[in-house]
């Protein structure tokens, strides 16, 4: 698998097979086609990838940093991008350079989709594992 690679806060992290702690795909209407193979590719040919902070209630689960120092909220790091899907299968996002020049909507009215999901990249700001998750947006 590839990496991508990215900086922040003057600090560098790669996002890989070996620091992946969790793929949490839509429990009700899961993606088909869609993977971290696919969110390395997406993340390496967008230019405009920028991770933002975040904030939980729950400590990073490969180091749990800031749980000795009994920390009310936890250092993360988000970048979040749409899926479309037609038939519960991946065909596109709004991050891909197929996407330009179109919108969901357009794509909903010749019936290339037909549903439209969330994608979370949640990375720890400590150790820089992460995890990708996959929520269904109502249409």
């Amino acid at each position: 698998m590839s990496e991508y690679t990215f900086n922040y806060m003057d600090k560098s992290y790669t996002l890989g097979e070996a620091n992946l702690t969790a793929l949490v795909n839509d429990v009700e209407r899961p993606v088909n086609g869609f993977d971290e193979k696919e969110v390395i590719k997406l993340l390496n040919n967008y230019p405009e990838v920028e991770f933002e902070k975040a904030y939980y209630e729950e400590p990073c689960e490969e180091c749990k940093a800031g749980v000795k120092e009994k920390a009310k909220y936890f250092n993360f790091m988000e970048f979040h991008f749409y899926i479309f899907t037609k038939d519960e299968t991946y065909v596109v996002s709004d991050i891909s350079e197929e996407y330009d020049n179109t919108s969901f909507n357009r794509l909903l009215r010749v019936g290339k989709v037909d549903d439209s999901y969330i994608v979370s990249v949640i990375v720890c700001e400590d150790c820089g594992s992460y995890s990708i998750e996959i929520e269904q947006c109502p249409v």
